[in-house]
């Protein structure tokens, strides 16, 4: 029996040309925001606790600002709604897995069709003086990253034995999830990794050479 395909897709740096959690610091410049950055990437602090801290640095009365600059500031990467026409045609399950946060995931993805139960991201909380992140996707118990945004566990509710996982990502969030996946569509950091592991990747740039490689597995 032929596994049905599912793909799991970053949104950070990958359906987007810009990372918006460090653009979105980079332009409000929250004081000790680039430090918390550092600890994230040096990997002395979980991503959970790093964008939580982060963002608790911003005060909720500049909600509408924030949220304007985030979305305003968007670059869709080339080839996105065609690659989302070429699932639906080949029956490919879409899924987005966001590190990113609700406020500016759901808007910005609003105009594709994509089913919003098929968007994994982080939940933000007004409420109080300051931003809340709310971490609905939580690592399950074979993850002991603190994710936040667990890809990993997402991957893993579709079994291997049953479905063909593919995973498109770009940097630190997709690492754990791409030792998993069959196939990798990997840039940036992503595709040093693969490398040294010896994954099975195909670095990319834009969105049509991801359907590309699709189209390259069907005639394997």
């Amino acid at each position: 029996m032929s596994k049905q395909r599912v793909i799991f897709c970053d949104f950070d740096g990958t359906i987007t040309v810009n990372d918006n959690i460090v653009a979105i610091m980079k332009h409000f410049e929250p004081p000790g925001w680039d430090a918390i950055v550092e600890d994230v990437l040096a990997k002395r602090v979980s991503v959970r606790e790093g964008v939580g801290r982060m963002f608790a640095l911003l005060p909720t009365e500049r909600r509408q600002e924030i949220t304007d600059y985030a979305i305003g500031n968007v670059t869709i990467r080339e080839g996105f709604l065609e690659l989302l026409e070429y699932c639906r045609r080949e029956g490919i399950t879409f899924l987005v897995t966001s590190g990113g946060i609700d406020f500016f995931v759901y808007p910005v993805l609003s105009p594709f069709p994509i089913p919003e139960e098929n968007i994994y991201c982080n939940g933000s909380d007004f409420s109080g003086s300051h931003i809340e992140i709310l971490w609905p996707h939580a690592c399950d118990e074979h993850c002991h990253n603190d994710c936040g945004m667990c890809k990993t566990a997402i991957i893993r509710s579709y079994p291997s034995e049953s479905y063909e996982r593919i995973l498109i990502g770009d940097s630190i969030t997709d690492f754990e999830g791409a030792k998993l996946a069959d196939l990798v569509f990997a840039r940036a950091h992503l595709v040093d990794l693969c490398r040294e592991l010896g994954l099975n990747y195909k670095p990319f740039e834009t969105f049509h050479e991801v359907i590309q490689g699709l189209e390259e597995l069907k005639v394997r």
